[in-house]
C-alpha cells in the first residue's frame, strides 16, 4: 500500500470523525434547549354536553398536563419523539356557562389553554321567584344579614361573657360600620348562661339583660332589623375521649327523661316570658329566634337517626313552648316574627321533622335553617378548593349542585307556601394563599347569589377573627361584594373572578 493512500485514508477517517463530534455537539445543544409549543386544541368551546378535548404538542422534555376543574379529567396521553397527545374528558354542564384552565408543563415551560363549556339551557330548573311572594318581601326586607358572632354568645367556666372570646365590647360604632357595609339585618346570638336563677322563676340577671337590649337598640339606631335567641345554653360536644358535654338544654336526656323535659319547658317558658316583656314594646325590626344547633352532639347523624324519632318530637314541644311564651305577653309580641329552626338547624332535619307551632298568628312565623355544606371546606379547612376545583384539593359533595338542590327543597316546602325563611348563619375560614382564598370568595357569593334566587334572607356568621380561622370582620370590601350578590348581581360564576 502506497503512503499517499493511506495518508488520504487518515484524512478521510479524521474528517468523518469531526464531522460526527460535531453533529453529536449540535444535536446535544438541541436536546438541552426546553421548548414547548401547541399544535392544536381540538375543541376549545365545549358544547353543554361534554365531550372529548384532544390537545397536541411538540417539546422537550416530553410535556405533561393538568385540569385546574374538576369537571375536566385527563383520559390518555400518547408521546412519539417530540409529540404528545393528550386526551381530556368533559362532564356534561348541568348550569350556567363555566370555564377551566389545562396548564401544560414542559421542563421549565409552561402555559395554560381555556376551555369554556356553554351552560345547560335545557336543564331543568324552577322559574324565576315571584317576588309578590309574602315570604319573598319578608326574605327581602332582611336582606343580607350579619351575625355579630363570639360576642354577647362568648362564655367562660358556664357563665356568659361579652370579651371572654377575644373580641372587645360592641359598640354603636360596630353596628353603623355594618349598616355602611351593605348589610340590612343583624342577628345577635345571647348565651344566657350563669344568667338565669334558680326554679321556679329563674330570674334573668338584669345587668345581662340591660347588656341585651342596649346592643339590640344599637342595631336600632343603625337602622338595621335584629333577632336575639338564646345561643349556646343548647351547645353540646362529643370529645373524642367519649366525655359528652352538654348545657341545660339536653334533648338527649329530655328525650330520655319526661320529668328532665318538663323541667326544660318550664325554664323555656319563664326565660322566654321575661325576654319578650323586656321588649315588648319594640317594633317589628325585632325577632326572636327560639333555639339555636339543638343536636346531641353528632350534628345530625347520632342518636335522632335511632330513637324512633323522640329528639324531633322534643325539639316541636319545645318550639311551641318558645312561641306560646311570647305570644301570650302580648304586645307587639302578640304578632312579632318568631324563628323557629328544626334539628341541628339543618335543612333537611327541618323540612323531614319539624312541625310549625300552632296558635295565633301563625302568618309571623319564619324558618331558621344553617348552611355550612360541606363543613370539611367551609369550617375545618381540609380542603382548599371548592365546585370547580382540583378534585385532589376539594370535598367530594357540597357543590354547587348540592347546594342548589337545598335550597330548592327550602323554596319549595316553605317560601311558596307563604313561610319566610331566612338562613341564619353561612359563612367560611379565610386561606393563607390567594388560591384557595378566591375558592372562599367564590363560595361565599354564590351561597348569597342561590339565596337570593329562591327568596330567601342569609345571614353571615362572623367570629371577629381575622386569623386562619376567621370569617368576615376585617374584610370589609367583601361585604360590598356579598351584598350586591344577594341583591342580584350576577358576578359569582366561579373563583376566576378573584384571582383577576
Amino acid at each position: 500500500m502506497s503512503t499517499k493512500f493511506i495518508c488520504l485514508k487518515n484524512v478521510m477517517a479524521i474528517l468523518l470523525s469531526i464531522n460526527i463530534l460535531s453533529c453529536s455537539s449540535s444535536n446535544s445543544s438541541i436536546e438541552e434547549l426546553p421548548y414547548l409549543t401547541v399544535k392544536s386544541v381540538s375543541p376549545q368551546n365545549l358544547a353543554a354536553a361534554g365531550g372529548e378535548i384532544t390537545i397536541r404538542v411538540s417539546s422537550y422534555p416530553i410535556a405533561t398536563a393538568q385540569s385546574d376543574a374538576g369537571w375536566i379529567t385527563l383520559k390518555s396521553n400518547t408521546s412519539s419523539d417530540s409529540l404528545t397527545s393528550f386526551t381530556f374528558t368533559a362532564k356534561a354542564n348541568k348550569g350556567n356557562a363555566r370555564e377551566a384552565g389545562i396548564t401544560i408543563t414542559a421542563g421549565e415551560k409552561e402555559t395554560s389553554i381555556i376551555i369554556t363549556q356553554a351552560a345547560n339551557n335545557e336543564q331543568e330548573s324552577k322559574p324565576a321567584i315571584d317576588e309578590n311572594l309574602p315570604a319573598v318581601k319578608v326574605a327581602k326586607e332582611l336582606g343580607l344579614g350579619w351575625n355579630l358572632g363570639n360576642q354577647l354568645d362568648a362564655h367562660v367556666n358556664e357563665i356568659a361573657d361579652e370579651t371572654s372570646w377575644g373580641n372587645g365590647k360592641v359598640t354603636q360604632e360596630t353596628l353603623l360600620k355594618v349598616k355602611q357595609a351593605g348589610f340590612t339585618s343583624v342577628r345577635i346570638p345571647v348565651t344566657w348562661l350563669g344568667k338565669v336563677g334558680e326554679a321556679p322563676h329563674y330570674h334573668i340577671d338584669t345587668d345581662w339583660m340591660n347588656r341585651v337590649a342596649e346592643v339590640v337598640e344599637y342595631a336600632e339606631k343603625a337602622g338595621l332589623k335584629a333577632i336575639i335567641n338564646i345561643h349556646h345554653d343548647g351547645h353540646r360536644h362529643i370529645h373524642e375521649d367519649g366525655f359528652d358535654e352538654h348545657r341545660w338544654l339536653d334533648i338527649v336526656g329530655a328525650a330520655q327523661n319526661k320529668d328532665m323535659n318538663t323541667a326544660i319547658k318550664e325554664q323555656l317558658k319563664s326565660m322566654w316570658t321575661q325576654i319578650a316583656q323586656r321588649f315588648e314594646n319594640k317594633g317589628e325590626f325585632l325577632i326572636f329566634e327560639g333555639l339555636n344547633e339543638i343536636h346531641d352532639g353528632r350534628w345530625g347523624s347520632g342518636t335522632n337517626t335511632t330513637d324512633g324519632g323522640k329528639q324531633y318530637a322534643i325539639l316541636n314541644e319545645w318550639q311551641q313552648v318558645f312561641v306560646d311564651a311570647v305570644r301570650a305577653t302580648g304586645g307587639n309580641n302578640a304578632t312579632r316574627y318568631l324563628g323557629i329552626s328544626g334539628y341541628c338547624t339543618s335543612p333537611n332535619l327541618t323540612i323531614k321533622h319539624l312541625q310549625l307551632p300552632t296558635g295565633p298568628a301563625q302568618d309571623r312565623l319564619l324558618i331558621s335553617v344553617h348552611y355550612y355544606d360541606p363543613a370539611t371546606f367551609a369550617l375545618e379547612d381540609k380542603f382548599a378548593e371548592w365546585d370547580t376545583g382540583a378534585p385532589s384539593k376539594k370535598e367530594s359533595w357540597g357543590d354547587e349542585e348540592h347546594l342548589k338542590k337545598v335550597f330548592a327543597a327550602l323554596r319549595t316546602a316553605y317560601v311558596e307556601k307563604g313561610i319566610p325563611v331566612y338562613i341564619g348563619e353561612m359563612g367560611c375560614v379565610h386561606r393563607n394563599n390567594n388560591r384557595s382564598e378566591a375558592f372562599r370568595k367564590y363560595y361565599l357569593e354564590y351561597v348569597c347569589k342561590a339565596a337570593r334566587t329562591n327568596g330567601m334572607a342569609v345571614f353571615y356568621w362572623d367570629n371577629g377573627n381575622a386569623g386562619a380561622d376567621g370569617m368576615l370582620r376585617a374584610d370589609e370590601s367583601h361585604h360590598r361584594n356579598l351584598c350586591q350578590q344577594w341583591k342580584g348581581c350576577d358576578r359569582c360564576h366561579d373563583q376566576r373572578v378573584f384571582l383577576q
